[in-house]
Formats: C-alpha cells, sequence, structure tokens
C-alpha cells in the first residue's frame, strides 16, 4: 500500500478526511515558546516514579496524568497502535505550532502513516530532526521514554501531533499539584 492510501485509510479510521495537501508543517523549535516555562528535561538519577502510557491508534492510555510541581517522572511509552504516534508534552498553543511541524514531516515523506523515513530525517530538512526532550515519536509497537521534570505552572497537556491524531482524541491532560 503506498503512503497515500496508508495516509486515507489511517485518517478514515479515525473518522477524519483530510485531504493529503493539507498535511503539511513548519520549520522551528518543535512549537517551543520560550516565554512559557513548562519544565525541564528530567535526570534519570531524580526520578520518582514512572508513568506508563499507552498510544492507540485514537487515544492514549491514561487519558490524564497528575504530578506534584517539582517532581521528575519517567513515561515509559508504547506505541500499540498500526500508525505513527508521538508523545509530546506543552500548551496547547504550544501542539498548535508543533502540528504545523509534522505536517511538514508528512509532505517531505519523512513521517508516513504506519513509518519513519530516518534517512529524510537525518538530513535534517526543515528542523525535522524530532529530538526533543519533552517529546518521542514512535513508529508501531516501538517503545520509548521521556524524562521530565515539573518545574511550571502552566496548563500542559500531552498530545499526537501527527495530522489528524490530536483531533481524533489523542490528546490528555496533565494536572500539576503542589
Amino acid at each position: 500500500m503506498d503512503i497515500q492510501s496508508k495516509l486515507t485509510v489511517g485518517l478514515l479510521c479515525m473518522g477524519l478526511t483530510l485531504p493529503l495537501a493539507a498535511l503539511a508543517a513548519g520549520k522551528g523549535d518543535h512549537g517551543h515558546d520560550a516565554a512559557v516555562s513548562i519544565g525541564e528535561p528530567g535526570r534519570a538519577s531524580e526520578v520518582s516514579r514512572t508513568i506508563k502510557v499507552v498510544m492507540r491508534d485514537t487515544a492514549y492510555l491514561p487519558v490524564s496524568i497528575t504530578v506534584k510541581k517539582g517532581e521528575t517522572i519517567r513515561f515509559s511509552i508504547r506505541n500499540a497502535g498500526e500508525l505513527v504516534h508521538e508523545f509530546n508534552i506543552g500548551t496547547a498553543a504550544m501542539h498548535a505550532e508543533h502540528q504545523k511541524e509534522m505536517m511538514k514531516m508528512v509532505e517531505s515523506g519523512a513521517l508516513e502513516a504506519d513509518r519513519l523515513d530516518h534517512s529524510k530525517m537525518e538530513q535534517g530538512s526543515g528542523g525535522m530532526s524530532h529530538d526533543d526532550p519533552n517529546s518521542v515519536l514512535l513508529e508501531p509497537q516501538k517503545s520509548g521514554e521521556v524524562i521530565w521534570k515539573f518545574t511550571a505552572d502552566a496548563e500542559l497537556e500531552f498530545s499526537c501531533n501527527v495530522p489528524g491524531h490530536r483531533e481524533a482524541g489523542m490528546v490528555g491532560a496533565i494536572q500539576i499539584r503542589k
């Protein structure tokens, strides 16, 4: 099955009918707004607990997470779906910006419905290395982790910014307790 067919099937399975021409993204800092602090990369030696996150093709399990301000969490993430998915910590505005960048990855061929073209990502065209410490992009049946220290009081969420996935329900809340 070619990429257009896979994307169409993937989007239709999620109840979406976005045209491929609409699947584009932007260059930059993966939606990071320097004016908004969302925390900082955590150190493995400071992890206070591990939260397991499972990504399915239209949802996360769990759907919300509660952390304490100052806590360092290891997110152990598994993509149990048939499509590429992302776990990205940020604000709603950051996710909106990052969605544009992810769409550009689709247009360039670096991000396909069910796989990543690592050679195109390594070429760095458009800043598409996707190596931010608050995010992991995983192919189907792959696992990864994010270690994050929650130092801010910002309203945060985790989201999959692959085109159409957030809209299909792949977004969850992060509550920060003092």
